[in-house]
């Protein structure tokens, strides 16, 4: 319990000397790992499901030489990949806000610092100090959020595309 207390007063106060943006990095980099998270369970437990479900209807077609069934069979893998598709582009759109929220927090830190020197002059360094690791914090979380985002995100890609082969190469022409 005092191990929780210590850790949560370490991030208020990397929070405290961040500024609030990196509320909004922390909120972006959340949502983007529950949706990461929901689309790697989604690949790796339930697409196998569907998958399976999807090969048995075409197996179980009498008729799997015509138009008609190529059409279908081509409408079941674009089902099958907008399913394993779905929440990507925001995944990857998180990815690439978080380095951007990040310098939202640089160009607020700067004002900070600007205001200091308009205020107090450019003899004081502390109060200047505080401004620049203010303008300096924001910008490394929303760095390493998007680093962590973007690994896993290019993992999880690399599974859909697997899957989706997968499943093209299952449901064979005859």
């Amino acid at each position: 319990m005092v191990y929780l207390i210590g850790l949560w007063e370490s991030v208020r106060d990397f929070i405290a000397t961040g500024g609030d943006v990196l509320y909004f990095v922390a909120a972006a980099l959340f949502l983007m790992w529950v949706l990461m998270i929901e689309r790697y369970w989604f690949v790796t437990a339930v697409f196998p499901k569907m998958r399976n479900q999807i090969i048995h209807n075409w197996k179980a077609r009498s008729d799997t030489k015509s138009w008609y069934a190529h059409r279908i069979r081509e409408a079941w893998i674009s089902e099958a990949s907008d399913e394993l598709n779905a929440r990507m582009l925001i995944i990857r759109t998180l990815v690439a806000m978080c380095p951007l929220i990040g310098l939202l927090g640089t160009v607020t830190g700067m004002i900070n610092v600007f205001e200091t020197m308009a205020t107090q002059g450019t003899s004081n360094a502390r109060l200047m100090a505080g401004g620049i690791s203010m303008a300096t914090i924001p910008t490394m979380a929303g760095m390493v959020a998007a680093l962590s985002g973007l690994f896993i995100s290019t993992r999880i890609e690399a599974k859909v595309k697997i899957a989706r082969e997968k499943l093209v190469d299952s449901l064979p022409f005859e």
